[in-house]
C-alpha cells in the first residue's frame, strides 16, 4: 500500500506527456497480454503441432529484430511520437487480423507483419521516455512504467483467460471463444494510438543539450566519444543475447508448460501468470531502492542469480504447486532487473545515440528468442513434456548465469560513489 500511494503522489506531479504516453502504454499491454497468453493456445486449437507455434514464434521474432535497427536510426532522426502512433495503429491491425486467420500462410504472414510493428513500441518507448523526464528521475520513472505495462498485461492475460472460459461455459466453441478474445485484445491495441495523437513534441535539441547538461553534472565525466559508447553498446548488446537465447527457449512457451504438463484449466493459468507479473510489478518497485544500497550493477546481478534455483525447480517438479511458486519467485527476480539495466544503458549513452542503443539491444533479445523457438519445439517434442521442458529449463539457467557474470564484469566500474552523488544532487 506504501507503494500504491507513492505512485499516485508521483502521478499527480507528472507532466501531460508522460500521462499520455503512459495511458498509450497501458492500452498497448492490455492488448498484446490478452494476444500473448491466448495466441498459441488458439495455434493449437486450430489442430497445429508445438512445432508450429514455434516457426510463428521464430518468424514473428526474426521480423521484429529485423526492424529494430532501422527503428533506432529513424527515431533518433526524426519524430518518436509519430513512429509510436504508427506502431500502436498497425500493431492492432495485425492482431484482429491474426485472430481471424487459420492457414498455415496467414499465420507465419501475419506474425511477420506483426513482428515488423511490435518492434515501434519495443524500441522507442525507452528513450521517448528518458527525454521527457530529468536524468536524475529517470530509474524511478522506468520502473513505474514497466511496473504499469506489467500491471496492464496483468488486466489483458487474466482477464483474457477468463473471458475466454466464461464464453466456453455459454457455449461458444473452443476456437471461438479464444478469436472473440483474441479480437478484442486487438482492439485495445489499436487504441493506444489515441493518446498519442494529444502528446505534444518537445524540441529535441534544446531538450537533448539541458539534459546532457544534467548528466555531465551528475556524473562529473567528461564526454565520451562515439567510437566509446559504440564499445559500451556493443557490451549491452552481447549481455542481452546471452538473456534472449535463454529466455527464448522458455518464456514464449510458459503457458503451454503449464498446460500441457499439469492439465490446467485457461483460467488458471491465465491467473498464475497474471499473478507472475503482479510479483515482477512489486519487485520493479523495489528495485531503486536495492540499486541505491549496492548500485545499479549490482543490483541487476543478484536479482538475476536469485532467479535461477527458482528456473531449475520449475523446469524439475512434477508437483503444480511447487511449479506455480517457484514460477512465480522466477518471474519476479528476473523480470526486476529490466528497468534498472534501462537506467544504466540510458546513463551510459547520448541521447542522440539512445534509439540505436535500444534498438541493438532489443535486437540482440529478439534474435535469441526468434532462434530458440525450433530448438525448443524440437526438444520437448522429442522428449516429452517432462524432460523436453527440464532440458529447455537447464539450458536457460546456463545462458541467464553467464549473462549476469557477463554483465558484471563489464559494467562493475560503475561504483558507488557516483550513485551517491545522483542521490545528494536529487535532494
Amino acid at each position: 500500500m506504501g507503494y500504491l500511494r507513492a505512485l499516485t503522489q508521483e502521478m499527480q506531479g507528472w507532466s501531460r506527456n508522460i500521462k499520455l504516453f503512459f495511458l498509450a502504454n497501458i492500452l498497448y499491454q492490455i492488448g498484446t497480454g490478452m494476444f500473448g497468453v491466448l495466441y498459441n493456445l488458439y495455434i493449437q486449437g486450430l489442430g497445429y503441432d508445438d512445432a508450429m507455434n514455434g516457426r510463428v514464434v521464430s518468424i514473428q521474432s526474426f521480423a521484429t529484430a529485423l526492424m529494430f535497427v532501422p527503428i533506432g536510426i529513424w527515431g533518433d532522426r526524426t519524430s518518436r511520437k509519430k513512429i509510436l502512433i504508427l506502431g500502436a495503429l498497425f500493431s492492432g491491425i495485425a492482431f484482429i487480423l491474426r485472430s481471424f486467420s487459420s492457414g498455415e500462410s496467414a499465420l507465419l504472414g501475419f506474425a511477420v507483419f506483426t513482428g515488423l510493428f511490435a518492434s515501434f513500441f519495443q524500441v522507442l518507448s525507452i528513450p521517448f521516455l528518458a527525454e521527457n523526464v530529468t536524468p536524475a528521475n529517470r530509474l524511478k520513472m522506468f520502473s513505474f512504467f514497466s511496473s504499469l505495462g506489467l500491471a496492464s498485461q496483468v488486466i489483458g492475460s487474466l482477464g483474457g483467460g477468463v473471458f475466454a472460459d466464461v464464453l466456453k461455459s455459454l457455449g461458444f466453441a473452443n476456437l471461438l471463444s479464444l478469436r472473440t478474445v483474441l479480437v478484442i485484445g486487438g482492439a485495445a491495441t489499436l487504441a493506444a494510438f489515441i493518446p498519442m495523437l494529444f502528446v505534444r513534441e518537445n524540441n529535441r535539441t534544446s531538450l537533448s543539450q539541458m539534459n546532457t547538461e544534467a548528466e555531465k553534472q551528475l556524473s562529473r565525466k567528461p564526454e565520451t566519444s562515439p567510437a566509446a559508447e559504440y564499445r559500451m553498446i556493443a557490451k549491452f548488446v552481447a549481455a542481452q543475447l546471452l538473456i534472449g537465447l535463454g529466455s527464448g527457449l522458455v518464456v514464449p512457451y510458459l503457458n503451454l508448460y503449464f498446460t500441457n504438463r499439469f492439465s490446467i484449466s485457461l483460467s488458471l493459468m491465465s491467473l498464475l501468470i497474471s499473478l507472475g507479473q503482479v510479483m515482477t510489478i512489486v519487485s520493479m518497485l523495489i528495485g531503486p531502492s536495492l540499486a541505491s544500497r549496492v548500485g545499479q550493477v549490482r543490483a541487476v546481478v543478484i536479482f538475476q542469480m536469485l532467479s535461477l534455483p527458482f528456473l531449475l525447480l520449475t523446469g524439475f517438479t512434477n508437483g503444480f504447486l511447487i511449479a506455480a511458486v517457484s514460477f512465480l519467485f522466477r518471474q519476479a527476480l528476473m523480470n526486476a532487473a529490466n528497468p534498472i539495466q534501462s537506467a544504466i544503458m540510458i546513463d551510459r549513452v547520448a541521447d542522440k545515440r539512445r534509439g540505436i542503443a535500444n534498438s541493438l539491444t532489443q535486437t540482440a533479445f529478439m534474435l535469441g528468442w526468434a532462434t530458440m523457438g525450433p530448438v525448443q519445439s524440437h526438444l520437448v517434442t522429442a522428449y516429452g513434456t517432462y524432460w523436453g521442458y527440464a532440458i529447455t529449463f537447464s539450458m536457460t539457467g546456463c545462458l541467464y548465469t553467464a549473462a549476469s557474470l557477463l554483465y558484471y564484469f563489464m559494467f562493475r566500474g560503475t561504483s558507488k560513489k557516483t550513485l551517491h552523488e545522483k542521490r545528494r544532487l536529487q535532494m
